[in-house]
């Protein structure tokens, strides 16, 4: 199993309506995209920290770039993420087990 771990810090100009579509459209993603096993995320809630998190389960290393490369995982990275993260750390790992 692989896990999938993003955070997120926002501009400052982004808009709370900007902000409020990302887990909206996220809420999505795992009925377009099967290879997802478990798909988490919310705001951060420690200030000065993060201020959105993702988790994801994947059965395989395949299914996750299945998912990384998916053209609907891509056009909401485009449409929703690009326009307001500032900064974004992305790691993956295997799960013991």
């Amino acid at each position: 199993m692989i896990r999938h771990v993003v955070m997120f810090t926002w501009t400052p100009e982004a808009t709370g309506e900007q902000k409020a579509a990302v887990p909206a459209e996220l809420a999505k993603l795992p009925g377009e995209i099967p290879q997802i096993r478990r798909y988490e995320y919310g705001p951060g809630i420690n200030p000065g920290n993060r201020d959105f998190v993702l988790v994801a389960d994947f059965d395989s290393p395949e299914d996750f770039l299945t998912y990384r490369d998916h053209p609907v995982h891509r056009a909401f990275i485009e449409k929703c993420i690009d326009p307001i993260a500032a900064d974004v750390a992305r790691a993956q790992y295997v799960l013991p087990g």
